[in-house]
């Protein structure tokens, strides 16, 4: 028997895992799939709009978590205060150094914030939008709009969902200096369709991303700064990202392209690696996720036991002294519904905030700048991350929640996906060990 059970492998659920065991736990963690850190852009988004103002970026987003708690009193961030995220996020940064996988801030590498000062990154998008960032992966840095340097977008002939030509005529428009550029394919494979996961294992050799560095030296001009599609290497990326600046003669960094999201794939394997090497053990794959609990009247119940499915007819059972929901929301999968318009979370079936008849579910306007309550509603939780009913008690004595399940924001819309799982799975992770220690 485990001492904590996560339900979820997304960041959420290893940065809980990470704080149980690294405080003694032992800790398993099973999931139906790998989570949104495949598809994200590697970034730690922690606030880039706030739920009154969705057409400008947040600058300082400590500050914007602490105006939150009179307009929004139920948001996770206000839970937990702008203290515990802030520790929080320290935490991850100070762990993805260890791993090499060094993430920065707004000043420079390193740089995040010891202050409610800290500063938003903008970097470019895809499609040559600003999105704002707290931390990025480093071979990102170079890309935050507020450097002075122009830019040279260079892509390669044939690679889908890469547009050079289109990213630098967006950034063009919002006035900056920045021009497009094409190498051969070739550079990179021999094979004509390759996706950005087979080019960054083949930048994962030595010899290939000298030639490419050789190259980029000669199409830059004295002063540019390069942007590529984020592609520098899975396996050996801090030596390809060196190797290519120094061969190049210029900064470099990456711009995240769609799904299957490269920065995200390192993040995943470095986290995994390393609860792998803390004996924590994580079952991929695992369907027909089920639960006993036992209700209690006046006091909390506890969860008994949590079951997969198995090839035989026959469920597996899991029990520990405690569990963990990180499975998300409705994006996620961790909530599911029917034509009547009722919602439900899969896994203990917890109540939730959200409205239970589909015309509740959304607001006339697409874009509605207040959101939809069918992607902010989700699992309450009191201050300890615990489930907890409308009368504010807690559910279950033994079970508590992070990440995208939780109610009370929309964190797709308001640009804090990230944050939010590292700051609510952290501050979980932490209950947990406190809760077992008595």
């Amino acid at each position: 028997m485990s001492d904590l059970f996560v339900i979820g492998a997304g960041l959420s659920g290893l940065m809980a895992a990470y704080t149980a065991a690294r405080a003694g736990l032992r800790v398993q963690v099973v999931t139906k799939g790998l989570g949104s850190m495949h598809w994200a852009a590697g970034t730690v988004d922690v606030m880039g709009y706030t739920p009154e103002e969705l057409s400008r970026p947040v600058q300082r987003p400590l500050e914007a978590i602490q105006a939150l708690a009179h307009s929004h009193p139920e948001h996770p961030y206000v839970l937990l205060g702008s203290h515990q995220v802030q520790v929080a996020l320290e935490e991850f940064t100070a762990l993805m150094a260890e791993l090499g996988l060094p993430y920065g801030g707004a000043g420079g590498f390193g740089a995040l914030a010891h202050s409610t000062s800290g500063d938003n990154l903008l970097l470019p998008s895809a499609v040559g939008a600003l999105r704002p960032a707290f931390l990025a992966p480093s071979a990102q840095l170079a890309g935050d709009m507020a450097r002075p340097e122009p830019l040279l977008i260079v892509g390669f002939t044939g690679l889908r969902d890469f547009y050079p030509e289109l990213i630098a005529e967006n950034l063009a428009k919002q006035g900056f200096q920045a021009r497009a550029a094409f190498l051969p394919l070739s550079l990179l494979t021999e094979q004509a369709d390759r996706n950005n996961v087979h080019l960054a294992q083949a930048l994962d050799l030595q010899a290939r991303r000298l030639k490419l560095g050789g190259e980029l030296k000669r199409l830059a001009r004295a002063g540019e700064r390069i942007g590529l599609p984020a592609l520098l290497g899975l396996d050996d990326h801090a030596a390809a990202l060196a190797d290519l600046s120094a061969a190049a003669g210029a900064p470099i960094f990456e711009i995240p392209t769609l799904p299957p999201s490269v920065p995200g794939m390192r993040l995943y394997k470095a986290l995994r690696a390393r609860l792998w090497r803390m004996g924590v053990r994580i079952d991929v794959g695992l369907e027909g996720i089920g639960a006993n609990v036992i209700a209690a009247n006046g006091t909390a119940g506890r969860v008994q036991w949590v079951e997969t499915a198995t090839t035989t007819s026959r469920p597996l059972k899991h029990r520990a002294k405690a569990y963990l929901l990180a499975t998300g929301g409705i994006l996620g999968g961790g909530f599911d519904s029917d034509h009547t318009g009722r919602i439900w979370e899969t896994v203990f079936d917890l109540p939730l905030t959200i409205p239970q008849a589909r015309h509740q579910w959304f607001r006339p306007a697409f874009m509605d700048p207040a959101g939809h309550p069918v992607f902010n509603g989700g699992v309450a939780v009191n201050a300890a991350m615990q489930p907890v009913g409308a009368d504010g008690q807690v559910l279950y004595a033994n079970l508590w929640a992070a990440g995208g399940a939780l109610a009370g924001a929309d964190p797709i819309q308001q640009h804090s996906l990230e944050g939010l799982a590292i700051a609510t799975g952290w501050a979980a992770g932490q209950a947990i060990v406190r809760a077992l220690a008595q």
